[in-house]
């Protein structure tokens, strides 16, 4: 058995969910993410969600990232802000 076997925060989280927003939502747990932003636990989904699926891509919004920093930090959370962004591929 796996430590995060019983941990609903991993078991919700599949390969169709997008970075950043699914492993910055796996360290701190969905729940908390929606209960620490305001936010529902729906649109926390759709911070993973594609575009095409009316998702933002992976992308964690500026005003609830800067949220989960400060809540990640007061609880020391291994969270950085470069963590919210996705390094565009070097040109070949």
């Amino acid at each position: 058995m796996t430590k995060y076997r019983d941990n609903r925060k991993c078991r919700v989280m599949s390969a169709k969910h997008l970075d950043p927003a699914k492993s910055i939502i796996a360290k701190i747990g969905i729940e908390k993410v929606s209960a620490v932003t305001g936010k529902h636990i729906s649109r926390v989904y759709r911070w993973m969600y594609p575009k095409d699926r009316g998702g933002t891509g992976g992308m964690i919004p500026q005003r609830e990232a800067s949220v989960l920093l400060a809540y990640a930090r007061e609880r020391n959370i291994d969270l950085i802000p470069a963590e919210f962004f996705v390094l565009p591929e070097p040109p070949e």
